[in-house]
């Protein structure tokens, strides 16, 4: 009885840590056309962020490439007041990336990583996210984003350890 029970207790003590392991390291797309991914992206949904804290809506993010190979980033959002907030920043590649790890400095020296971890092949979604995975936006070419292509951004972002009980819709006009 004794051995039941301490095999019984064996047994749920490894159970326990591997539910409580930590997901693999997250992985991105294997490569990024920026000539593509520039351009106008509507936000569908995102974890709370403490620099979106004001956004109720509308929020949108666009991305202008720059001759010596930087992206321009001007995000906007419509504050509770009905009012446009916006921030500028600059983004670049990480080398040996393929274009799908970016380093976003909105203020020097803050520097964030923005990683393309799900892309539709024609450009019309993208989910990103950091590798702690602390932070993710699901993006749209469109402010909405149809349920079939919604669906495979959220598994794009449960296949690298999402955990989407925090995600938050933004409201689109």
């Amino acid at each position: 009885m004794r051995r039941i029970a301490t095999a019984l207790l064996a047994l749920a003590a490894s159970m326990a840590s591997v539910a409580h392991a930590a997901p693999p390291p997250m992985q991105t797309v294997e490569s990024v056309d920026l000539k593509r991914y520039a351009g106008m992206w509507y936000e569908i949904a995102n974890f709370p962020m403490v620099f979106q804290r004001d956004c109720v809506g509308d929020t949108t993010a666009e991305y202008t490439l720059h001759p010596d190979g930087s992206v321009g980033v001007n995000n906007r959002c419509r504050n509770k007041d009905g009012e446009v907030d916006s921030a500028s920043g600059t983004a670049t590649v990480v080398e040996g990336s393929n274009n799908a790890k970016l380093e976003v400095t909105f203020l020097p020296p803050f520097k964030g990583d923005y990683w393309i971890i799900g892309l539709d092949p024609e450009y019309r979604w993208a989910v990103v996210g950091t590798p702690d995975r602390k932070y993710l936006w699901i993006l749209s070419r469109s402010p909405q984003l149809p349920q079939e292509d919604l669906d495979r951004a959220l598994a794009a972002a449960k296949a690298q350890g999402y955990q989407l009980d925090e995600l938050r819709y933004t409201p689109q006009k």
